[in-house]
């Protein structure tokens, strides 16, 4: 798969995480911090990044900001993206199964190298459950509802 790996500032974690990617097979495509290798505004790397993955041009991907807060709510804001922000590997498989989501979102300032490990074996080894697909469904037409 082709994963979208985003943040918004430079941190040692990435490379953890990109060889992670890379030992599972993935392709790492950079955008932001991690392409450019200085901090750059989060809102427009999570649009650039979202994007990608809402075009198919990403299968789907791993974000990054202090927080993972902020470019989980920008990202969310790209139609066909459901960006999870998540801490532990069991909220990142229950992303996977109850949400389908495409997007998993970290923060910079408390993920250590193990953590990152698990929680990405969680997210590539939990594949979108059929017990999500009813509330994925709901999920869009309440966003149909409210897109402009």
């Amino acid at each position: 798969m082709r994963i979208a790996l985003a943040s918004d500032e430079p941190y040692p974690v990435h490379a953890t995480v990109r060889r992670a990617l890379e030992d599972r097979g993935h392709t790492v495509v950079p955008f932001g911090a991690i392409a450019s290798g200085h901090d750059e505004p989060w809102p427009d790397v999570a649009e650039a990044a979202a994007l990608a993955v809402a075009s198919g041009a990403c299968d789907e991907g791993v974000f990054f900001c202090w927080s993972g807060t902020g470019i989980s709510i920008a990202a969310n804001k790209v139609a066909g993206i459901r960006a999870a922000l998540c801490a532990d590997p069991g909220a990142a498989a229950a992303a996977r199964i109850w949400n389908h989501a495409n997007v998993l979102c970290l923060s910079n300032r408390t993920l250590s190298d193990d953590m990152a490990k698990e929680l990405l074996a969680a997210w590539f080894d939990t594949a979108p459950g059929e017990r999500g697909a009813a509330g994925v469904g709901r999920l869009a037409a309440v966003d149909a509802r409210h897109r402009r």
